[in-house]
Order: structure tokens, then sequence, then C-alpha cells
């Protein structure tokens, strides 16, 4: 039986991959990272996308992804940041499972990303500003999802359990 596919959107630094492989594994589903899949298909990683050829082409490449991605079910899918600034996108995703968007505070999401240097749209003066401000920017989009979960004072798995509770419930409803 394909059961619906579980979708985790959410900002940069949230947690998406990391709790969507976790959340596979308990829910028995493949999981699929959107920006993995870009970078399969395009032999490029998502930076070199960005340098040689800028954000639009970026987001073309998402949408193929999503619309590839979203014909399956039985996935937990963890899409890139701003994969819901196309309302196709959403669409899709919405479509095609429950959505769930992991959140955090800036100072939190800070904190996670500062280790990290693969993120094109942190690379600024002051990351902090550019995250306080793409946050801004995009909450109101976020708000397309079934539910939230603020991973800022959680753990990997009480993130895991309550997404679980949550696609339990959900997916039980449309049965």
């Amino acid at each position: 039986m394909k059961m619906p596919n579980l979708v985790l959107i959410g900002f940069m630094g949230t947690g998406k991959t990391t709790v969507g492989k976790k959340l596979a594994k308990a829910l028995g589903m493949r999981f699929i990272d959107t920006d993995h899949e870009i970078e399969r298909v395009t032999g490029m990683t998502v930076n070199q996308i960005f340098r040689k050829y800028g954000e639009v082409r970026f987001r073309s490449e998402e949408k193929a992804a999503v619309r590839r991605i979203t014909r399956e079910g039985n996935h937990v899918i963890a899409t890139g940041g701003g994969v819901i600034l196309d309302p196709e996108n959403v669409c899709m995703l919405k479509q095609s499972g429950v959505v769930i968007c992991l959140s955090a505070s800036p100072e939190v999401i800070y904190r996670r990303l500062s280790r990290k240097r693969n993120r094109p749209l942190l690379r600024t003066e002051n990351p902090m500003e550019a995250i306080i401000s793409l946050l801004e920017q995009r909450q109101p989009l976020y708000r397309c999802a079934d539910f939230t979960i603020d991973t800022s004072g959680l753990g990997l798995d009480e993130v895991v359990a309550e997404a679980v509770r949550v696609y339990r419930v959900r997916t039980s409803e449309d049965t």
C-alpha cells in the first residue's frame, strides 16, 4: 500500500535532514533530501549551482526535484529551506502527504549553522542579520504546514517522536 509522504519544511538549520533520516527509519520509509536529489541529477553541489548559475537556476532544479519526488509515496522528504518560495512546490508537497514545519529560534539556527560553510545565502558580513531577515520573509509561507515543531529546545529523539505522532494522527484521519 502506498503511504502518504511525510514532508519536512522549514528554515535551514532547523534539522530537516537529521530528523528526516531518523524519521524514515522509525516509519520504515525511504528518506530523500531535495538538495541531495538536485546534486545527484545535476552532478553539481548546491553551492556550485548558486555560484555558476545563480538562485533562479537552483530554484528551477528544486521545482523539478519536487515534481519527481512527490510522484511517489512512502518517502520522508527533507526539503531545502526556500522550497516554500514557490507556490507550486507547496501544492505538490501538500498533495503528496503530511507537511511538518521544523522551526527554531534565530539564535539556535545561527549556532547550528556557524560551523557550516556550505550555506550560500548566509555568506554575508552579518549572518545573524541575514537569518532574522530571511526568517521574517519566509515565516508566513511556512504556515502552509499541517503542523509545526519548534526544535530549539528539543533533542533529536523528541522531535522524531513528535513527528511520528503527528504523521500517524494525520494519516489515520485520511482513511
